[in-house]
């Protein structure tokens, strides 16, 4: 009420009266200085003189209560203490012998006294059953014969009674004293005069009092502060004028057809008229809760709890329009502010355009932030239809071209688009009803889908169970579609850049709208913002695929055949792109076989070109029989020089630095040596044939590209036959979710165990490591390691001189016949007698002799022979067709012709020249021809 009087601001003149009209408040400090407090012309002189009233009957009800209850007490506590005290003396110790010695009195009266002065009671008595006083806290009393009730303590009960005696009025109480054999002997008695129980009382009352009468102020001064606080509410009204200023109140308040609230300055509802609470639909319990709690339209909320003022400020209250002004009350009167409604539903159709065009505004909005998240095709049209069916249609569906799909261009005018693929669903039970994802859509002619594909514009159907074409396509699935209640369906081609790539098909059910002309614009609006992210979804595709197929073609497409490992092997490329990893297993001469993982830093094209790049030169420095931290070194060069020629290449002089890492392992089989060096990469495992895992440690140089001029370390150890050398790039134990301790403790755990195949560590290792989207590419290799055993190797140390070439032909043709291969001995005589010889000739000593045989597992009738000559010179040969008039020069050709393959490795001390035969039976020439073929070397017309 206050917050209504106070919109008038205008004074009485006459500030002498003591009350006012009602609705006129008086200046600060008029009203309550004008009476008196206790005025019983006023309403709070009235309520503080009742409330004094009722506190002065509380306080007299309770003191009354306080003394009565204090007296009980008092004598409740004066009957406990005296039966305390009596029994406790009867059942004292010494008191049976003391009734038995020849003086009880003399005996006992000393202890009466001390007992009497401890239990704070007025006398201790002691009497036998005759009645006679045995002892006394008065000595004057004894021998006397005591009368009262104590007919039950000489039967054996103890008592408690108020008993008028020698004392007076007296609580008095009684306990048997019993001898040995349980009977009755005397008995004990402690009393307390009633006076001394009053006195306890009276000496309580002084303080009772006080409470009393400091409750009563403490009662009076609440009262009035309340009384105060009334007057202050109240202005100093008195009950009829109260009355008064309440029916003008709700006249004003309840008979206006406009809306009325009273907001406090802290944002709660202090009042409300009928014509607020229908506009506004507010519950029963309004008043005293905050604005926000209300269920009102956020803005208007907003409004209510604010210090703003408003004038006719339109807003949304459910189904109706508010013109809304607000008023604040400060300073005519306390903080707050009061708010008037005025409805304005004739503006409703207004206002709804306006909504829907703010919410199809909001809609494409969102959209733009939901639609082409990623970079994939299917995720982008799931997110078209996820944002369409919310708020725009009841079910979405996207239907895209198969090639759009893969990432491919599409051909074909529209009007050759017979195929689609559908790729997204969402909306109201649409599994049970449309055709599932993924499964081709066949377009029929004269179907709105084709309508609007071959001409490229969106067709409306605003009755489905009215299109004949519609419903010819599936006549029994048009039919359930129709009893679902799905009513209508609109078609928006999807085209970007002048192309076509599919269609999204908007469909509303029961319940919902028919789509109008207007839904037309704003379908089109988002399917073509929907469309740009699809198309650029197909493009990074398009480009992700290229650089898929570019790094699969540089990378091993078959593991080559060798007979020293046994290698298994994955690579998986990265979600976000190509990257730059690659592995290769490359066999060597004298049946060694490198091991060979890289990472270029980096994804893409030019990361996978790179490596291609890489690649080839690891390929070919193998060839020239390269020790490891030489190739390393190489290879170190040709990235440093790959960055130069980027960055020479560059307009801007900061071309891409190439950054990369390489392992390079060799692995003999007839030693179980193992030769290993890397640069910048992570080091191997091994899983020796008990199936414990060790990560050796090796010297780690820098990066390739890095260490120009430095030196490369190499490590070299025995791997037991049947271990597993593991080697691998850091995007398998390296991750976002966990650090490099932590991936190569779980990548042990995946390699721990005896008796696994390559294949199936790999298959473990890359179930246990592998993250749902890994950031970088996996590139694994497993290579469980064979040894070639004693009988698959011959070695024979050679003189320097000719006449030695014959015992080892014929210790080599021994051996042949021993492993079965007479066929080929004289082929192998003749390849060995011609290493031997270009050694002995050329070569310095010492010269030595080995002869390998190996089958490979996967066809254990092929195999090869391996023919090594190792001397202490470091020239190598070099095959040349020697001159009609030479005598010789041809022993290398021949070698060259019958072998395989054949080649010159250096050594520590020297070189190795070696060649290798292998043993199909159609790669070995027959002896036959070989007269004819060492004629051919001559000219006829020469000779």
């Amino acid at each position: 009420m206050s917050g209504v009087s106070g919109q008038s601001g205008r004074d009485e003149p006459d500030a002498s009266k003591r009350t006012q009209r009602p609705g006129r408040p008086r200046k600060a400090g008029q009203a309550w200085r004008s009476g008196s407090l206790l005025s019983v012309h006023s309403v709070a002189g009235q309520v503080f003189l009742f409330q004094l009233a009722v506190v002065m009957l509380l306080v007299a009800a309770a003191l009354v209560a306080l003394v009565v209850q204090a007296q009980r007490d008092v004598m409740a506590d004066a009957r406990n203490r005296t039966l305390t005290a009596a029994q406790t003396f009867a059942h004292s110790p010494g008191i049976v012998a003391a009734l038995d010695s020849a003086n009880p009195t003399a005996a006992l009266q000393p202890h009466v006294q001390a007992a009497r002065k401890a239990a704070d009671v007025d006398a201790v008595i002691v009497y036998g059953l005759n009645g006679i006083t045995l002892a006394h806290s008065d000595p004057s009393q004894i021998g006397k014969r005591v009368i009262g009730p104590y007919a039950a303590a000489a039967t054996g009960k103890p008592f408690t009674s108020t008993f008028k005696g020698s004392l007076g009025l007296s609580v008095i109480s009684a306990v048997p004293v019993r001898g040995p054999d349980g009977s009755v002997i005397a008995i004990v008695s402690v009393p307390v005069t009633v006076e001394t129980v009053q006195q306890r009382v009276n000496r309580q009352l002084p303080f009772l009092l006080g409470g009393a009468a400091t409750a009563l102020v403490v009662a009076a001064g609440g009262s009035g502060l309340v009384s105060r606080r009334l007057r202050r509410q109240t202005h100093g009204l008195g009950p009829t004028e109260m009355t008064r200023m309440y029916e003008h109140h709700d006249a004003v308040l309840h008979a206006v057809r406009e809306g009325v609230l009273i907001v406090g300055g802290d944002g709660r509802l202090l009042l409300a008229n009928d014509e607020a609470r229908r506009l506004l639909d507010l519950p029963a319990d309004t008043e005293r809760r905050h604005i926000t709690d209300l269920g009102l339209d956020e803005d208007l909320a907003g409004l209510l709890a604010s210090d703003r003022p408003a004038t006719d400020e339109v807003y949304l209250a459910a189904d109706r329009l508010l013109a809304v002004s607000k008023r604040l009350t400060a300073p005519h009167g306390p903080g707050g502010s009061v708010v008037t409604l005025r409805d304005t539903t004739e503006l409703r159709a207004l206002s709804g355009r306006a909504e829907v065009a703010r919410e199809r505004l909001q809609s494409l909005y969102d959209a733009g932030l939901r639609i082409g998240t990623t970079l994939d095709v299917k995720r982008t049209a799931e997110e078209l239809a996820e944002v369409a069916a919310t708020r725009f249609a009841d079910i979405v569906t996207v239907d895209l071209l198969d090639p759009v799909l893969h990432g491919e261009e599409t051909s074909g005018a529209p009007t050759g688009i017979t195929e689609l693929r559908r790729s997204a669903v969402a909306g109201l039970d649409a599994g049970h009803l449309l055709r599932p994802v993924r499964e081709l859509v066949r377009l029929v002619p004269a179907h709105p889908v084709s309508t609007a594909m071959a001409e490229g514009r969106p067709v409306l159907v605003g009755d489905l169970s009215a299109s004949d074409a519609w419903r010819a396509q599936q006549p029994e699935r048009a039919r359930r579609i129709l009893d679902h209640g799905i009513h209508s369906m609109l078609v928006v081609p999807l085209r970007a850049r002048g192309v076509v790539l599919g269609v999204v098909d908007f469909w509303r059910a029961q319940g919902s709208q028919p789509f109008e002309d207007e839904d037309v614009s704003f379908a089109e609006e988002l399917a073509a913002r929907a469309a740009v992210s699809i198309d650029n979804a197909r493009r990074y595709t398009r480009e992700h695929t290229m650089a898929v197929t570019l790094q699969h073609s540089l990378l091993p497409r078959a593991l080559p055949e060798q007979s020293a490992l046994d290698v298994a092997y994955r690579y998986l490329p990265a979600q976000a792109g190509v990257g730059g990893d690659w592995f290769d297993v490359i066999p060597l001469s004298g049946t060694r076989v490198a091991l060979v993982v890289g990472d270029v830093v980096g994804h893409g094209l030019h990361a996978a070109a790179t490596m291609g790049r890489l690649r080839t030169a690891v390929h070919n420095f193998a060839s020239l029989d390269m020790p490891v931290e030489e190739l390393l070194g190489r290879l170190d060069e040709l990235v440093a020089q790959i960055d130069a020629e980027e960055v020479a290449a560059a307009e801007d002089g900061q071309g891409l630095v190439t950054g990369a890492t390489c392992q390079y392992a060799v692995y003999d089989p007839t030693s179980g040596r193992l030769a290993i060096a890397t640069a910048g990469h992570p080091g191997p495992a091994v899983v020796r044939p008990d199936g414990t895992v060790d990560f050796p440690q090796l010297p780690v140089s820098p990066p390739l590209g890095l260490g120009v001029g430095l030196p490369v370390e190499t490590a070299e150890f025995t791997v037991p036959e049947d271990s597993r050398l593991v080697l691998y790039t850091d995007g398998l134990i390296e991750d976002r979710t966990r650090d490099l301790d932590a991936g190569l403790e779980a990548l042990r755990d995946a390699l721990a165990g005896p008796g696994r195949t390559p294949e199936a560590i790999c298959s473990a290792v890359m179930e246990a490591m592998l993250s749902d989207r890994p950031r970088d590419d996996i590139a694994l290799l497993v290579a469980r390691t064979r040894r070639l055993g004693p009988d698959q190797v011959a070695e024979w140390e050679v003189p320097r001189d000719p006449a030695a070439v014959a015992p080892v032909r014929a210790a080599c043709a021994r051996r042949l016949a021993e492993w079965g291969l007479e066929q080929v001995g004289f082929t192998a005589e003749l390849i060995l007698s011609e290493l031997i010889t270009n050694a002995i000739r050329y070569g310095a000593e010492p010269i030595a002799v080995r002869l390998l045989r190996t089958e490979p597992v996967s066809s254990p009738e092929a195999g090869s022979l391996i023919f090594e000559v190792a001397d202490g010179s470091s020239t190598s040969p070099r095959l040349r067709r020697a001159k009609v008039t030479d005598e010789g020069g041809r022993g290398l050709f021949l070698v060259a012709r019958f072998a395989e393959r054949w080649g010159t490795r250096y050594t520590t001390t020297g070189k190795v020249i070696w060649a290798e035969q292998s043993l199909h039976h159609d790669a070995t020439p027959e002896a036959e021809g070989l007269g004819e073929l060492l004629l051919d070397q001559w000219d006829d017309t020469a000779l």
